[in-house]
């Protein structure tokens, strides 16, 4: 029987924080550790994520790909999100609010890993749902998941929130292969 792998990417947040996690990496003044970056608002903005290698990386070779999607709120006629869809993640955008902040991904992506958990899309103790996030948003649904039987792996930076990677079945940091993951 083949494992398949559903994976789902809050975009903003792993990019966000890989920012961080260069700046920390790069010693950039204010960055001596994640809360020192956190605290100074330190991030190396030159930094890119390499959508390609994410996708190699999270879809992996331990498992055939159930789904890949990545959440997100793109700028107006942004090619980056083709890019993306390129890379083979499938792509939910969702518009800013007024204020310029991200709203409904963090929900999105719960409630679909949810939906596909309990309609069957994902065969519990058999599949793997890998979240890319490091929020403490999602740890009501880990929690529930992986109470009910479900393999749910974290993937995120080494500043993931600590109830988000105690309630995850495996923590996988992304800190070692931040080169490889840069564009």
């Amino acid at each position: 029987m083949k494992i398949l792998n559903f994976t789902y990417v809050d975009n903003s947040n792993v990019y966000a924080e890989g920012c961080r996690a260069s700046a920390v990496a790069k010693k950039i003044p204010g960055a001596d550790t994640y809360i020192d970056a956190m605290n100074n608002k330190v991030t190396d903005r030159e930094w890119q994520l390499d959508y390609g290698k994410l996708h190699e990386f999270v879809c992996g070779e331990m498992a055939e790909i159930g789904c890949a999607n990545l959440w997100g709120s793109p700028p107006p006629k942004d090619s980056f999100w083709k890019m993306v869809e390129q890379k083979g993640f499938d792509v939910k955008t969702f518009k800013r609010n007024y204020a310029g902040k991200e709203k409904k991904v963090d929900v999105a992506i719960a409630h679909q890993i949810t939906k596909d958990a309990y309609t069957g899309k994902v065969r519990k103790g058999i599949d793997v749902i890998t979240l890319v996030a490091g929020d403490k948003d999602y740890v009501p649904v880990v929690k529930d998941l992986v109470g009910g039987g479900f393999t749910v792996d974290v993937v995120f930076w080494d500043n993931v929130a600590p109830e988000l990677k105690d309630a995850c079945s495996n923590f996988i940091s992304l800190n070692p292969y931040l080169t490889h993951l840069s564009w």
